[in-house]
């Protein structure tokens, strides 16, 4: 069954690059984003409609509970896999904090650049000062931004501690703050092998999760928090304690 997945994915994933992805790109153009397709620019559209094949293509079938509101918000969830990325990007359009490496990964990195992403070197003072410049900038504009306050892909299961420098760009400009649980499931269970197992590098995961059997995201669009008057530690606590009791209660409902 690996092997005849594989060969269904492997000619869709390589069509979706050599068509898709160009056309996504070209798309992130001026014109791109003066053209509105309802309260949508093309530019957005094309690049939620290229999560959503990855989506499909890795065989992840999305299940959504709430939504998302409309205006800036600075959405922090947790972090298991780097298919979270595509997955949030399929339900809004949004650009991404994220760290300087993934500039470089294949296909994602040249999606993330085209699509604002701000990168960030870890343990850079003058990165992190850029970095808060570029979020107030894009909130500024009317732009979600995603974060992953865990700091990364951490082993070990359930939600980790968020970290609250990156919420100060909400506290700065007064946006409020989106906490998303993520998880995903394969037959009403969930399933933990999503990020990288010992030892595997990007390429390994890539392919690896390329020939999976078919999952389900289950994300929750939990109710947004308020950052006026908030502190960095109180919004990066309070987003936590909310996907961690999401999380957990999901877990507790399988």
């Amino acid at each position: 069954m690996v092997f005849l997945r594989l060969l269904f994915r492997l000619p869709l994933l390589l069509f979706h690059l050599l068509i898709g992805t160009p056309a996504a790109v070209i798309c992130q153009a001026p014109f791109g984003w003066a053209i509105r397709i309802g309260s949508r620019t093309l530019a957005q559209v094309m690049s939620v409609w290229w999560a959503a094949v990855i989506c499909l293509i890795f065989g992840v079938q999305r299940r959504v509970t709430g939504t998302f509101p409309e205006g800036p918000q600075l959405v922090a969830a947790n972090h298991t896999s780097w298919v979270d990325i595509a997955l949030m990007q399929s339900l809004a359009p949004m650009v991404f904090v994220a760290k300087y490496e993934i500039s470089r990964w294949p296909l994602l990195g040249w999606m993330a650049r085209s699509g604002g992403t701000v990168f960030h070197r870890r343990g850079s003072h003058d990165s992190a000062s850029g970095v808060a410049a570029a979020m107030a900038g894009r909130l500024a504009e009317g732009r979600k931004i995603a974060i992953f306050p865990e700091g990364g892909i951490l082993p070990g299961k359930g939600v980790k501690r968020f970290h609250a420098r990156l919420f100060a760009a909400a506290v700065d400009t007064g946006t409020p703050v989106q906490p998303v649980m993520l998880r995903f499931i394969r037959n009403g269970e969930q399933i933990d092998d999503m990020d990288f197992r010992e030892g595997e590098h990007f390429v390994g995961n890539f392919i690896r999760l390329l020939c999976q059997r078919g999952c389900v995201a289950d994300v929750h669009v939990l109710p947004p928090l308020e950052s006026t008057g908030q502190q960095r530690r109180q919004l990066a606590g309070a987003a936590e304690a909310a996907v961690r009791e999401a999380f957990e209660s999901a877990i507790g409902g399988d």
